[in-house]
């Protein structure tokens, strides 16, 4: 007896211990330098809201900016109040969020199994598949949609399962099955509902119900007669939550709000390539898999068995007389229903980038840990493999953000040119970008950039039209980024006199000022 219990509180302690070190993975080195157009936009977008004490619109370099819903910059605004604004700050409540979709990602696994160490191999599976760490890592919105779309769907599943398997008996004697509990999960349903309508537009409420729609559809029947009732208030939630922002956005802005956030950036930018972010049909196909690493071959075979077994599984869930007979069934086709919806609706955008199939990643990381789940039960070794990749993985992440992610990166920022030039004085002259458009420098130096009347970068077609700008506005020394095959234009340029202050293998920085001929 004291074996089994020293055992069980060696494996509690080596669960605290793996969980401790996600947590401690997830908020490391989350300083590094903004890279790419995005993190260094959506910092900036919150910091302009965070100075002047608005919460509703959007603004950047002062410009009215309607590309993105609030929930990012809301994280964003609470983090810089907190920690001050920073790297650190814009990138904190990703991370925050990414722990709470492996939360949620538990929750899901214990309701499936009714025990902690499938749980806890399942959030084991979320939190080292490097598509969840990669992505909880940057100011970006992908993790901020992900979290509560996995959140609303593991409580719908929760409560119809409930419902769906209470006693006839207790209902028949007057008890009341549908709150706290079943009510309770359809609120949370509903209520997360409306926050990916707040993270990331109208695809935070298409999937949350096309999943159970696409569900019950499959098993030819209706979801439980409670929840069908519960939709009208559920609405209501849903527009309460989303309304916190959506409503005081357009009773200040009106049709221009309508016509830039939802007919552009979210018709336009499915059904066409404006946006410049074309891919194939099976770009998401190829994409999510990748996500997946270190636990690709797993999800592969866990994909192909769950696809064999499906049209048997049915005709048993449509004959049983008890339905917990096929629950561990009817929580895959849930999850393959989760994981497909969003890997269809995306590939057929006009626009795709990698991030728009994290939603995908919690039901793939839920297949996986199931089909792992039954590799450990016939071979109980292989545990001690899957922990040693886990930890491999941890360990690989920590070591690259030390070592290797500043060196790899170093071409998508331009802090380390920026802070160059402010060391040799250069910290307020103007900042032209010449055959170029430099998002990247938006968080470090937004208020030094030349902007176009509608609030846009302007893009400089050559050493003439800087030296006239120049001339106009009466600068004498600026700053230009160029990129590197066009420098030449500045350095032989006879109306500029240029020193080039360094480079980052793709951009050179130059300190320029005008001839006097």
């Amino acid at each position: 007896m004291k074996l089994l219990e020293k055992t069980k509180a060696y494996k509690t302690a080596l669960w605290i211990l793996f969980y401790a070190t996600i947590v401690a993975t997830y908020f490391f080195a989350l300083d590094l330098p903004l890279i790419g157009p995005d993190e260094p936009r959506y910092a900036q977008v919150a910091k302009e809201m965070y100075e002047r004490g608005d919460f509703i619109t959007p603004t950047l370099g002062g410009f009215e900016w309607f590309e993105k819903p609030a929930l990012l910059y809301w994280l964003q605004i609470s983090s810089y109040s907190i920690f001050g604004v920073s790297e650190f700050s814009a990138r904190f409540g990703s991370a925050l969020l990414g722990l709470l979709t492996i939360l949620f990602v538990w929750i899901f696994g214990k309701n499936i199994s009714k025990t902690t160490e499938f749980a806890n191999w399942l959030g084991l599976v979320a939190a080292t598949s490097i598509g969840l760490i990669v992505f909880s890592r940057g100011a970006s919105f992908d993790i901020i949609l992900t979290f509560p779309i996995t959140a609303s769907l593991v409580s719908f599943f929760i409560a119809v399962s409930a419902l769906e398997n209470e006693n006839p008996k207790a209902s028949s004697q007057g008890e009341n099955n549908f709150f706290p509990k079943g009510f309770a999960l359809l609120f949370c349903f509903y209520f997360f509902t409306g926050v990916a309508l707040l993270a990331k537009g109208l695809v935070g409420i298409i999937f949350p119900f096309a999943v159970p729609t696409l569900f019950y559809l499959l098993q030819r029947k209706l979801p439980p007669k409670k929840v069908l009732l519960s939709i009208p208030f559920g609405v209501a939630i849903v527009f309460l939550v989303a309304g916190l922002w959506y409503f005081p956005m357009y009773e200040r802005h009106g049709w221009k709000f309508i016509d830039e956030f939802i007919i552009q950036h979210h018709f336009e930018r499915y059904t066409s390539n404006k946006y410049l972010h074309p891919q194939p049909f099976w770009f998401f196909w190829v994409v999510l898999p990748l996500m997946m690493l270190p636990w690709t071959p797993f999800f592969l075979m866990a994909t192909w068995s769950f696809l064999k077994k499906t049209i048997s599984a049915l005709n048993k869930i449509k004959s049983s007389s008890n339905p917990q007979q096929a629950l561990d069934f009817r929580a895959e086709l849930f999850v393959f229903c989760w994981l497909i919806v969003p890997l269809v609706f995306f590939s057929f955008s006009g626009s795709k980038l990698p991030g728009y199939i994290l939603p995908s990643l919690p039901p793939a990381c839920i297949l996986t840990a199931n089909y792992l789940h039954e590799i450990m039960q016939k071979h109980q070794r292989v545990h001690l493999i899957l922990r040693a990749i886990a930890l491999v993985t941890l360990l690989a992440v920590v070591i690259a953000l030390k070592f290797l992610v500043a060196d790899l990166t170093y071409h998508e920022t331009l802090k380390p040119l920026l802070m160059k030039a402010n060391d040799k004085g250069y910290s307020s002259n103007k900042i032209l970008t010449l055959h170029t458009i430099a998002h990247n420098l938006e968080f470090y130096a937004t208020e030094r950039l030349v902007r176009t009347a509608e609030g846009k970068q302007r893009y400089f077609y050559g050493v003439a039209e800087v030296a006239e700008f120049m001339r106009l506005n009466k600068q004498d020394t600026v700053l230009v980024l160029v990129p590197l095959r066009y420098e030449k234009e500045l350095i032989e340029s006879s109306l500029l006199k240029s020193e080039k202050l360094g480079d980052n293998g793709e951009f050179a920085l130059f300190v320029v000022s005008v001839l006097n001929n």
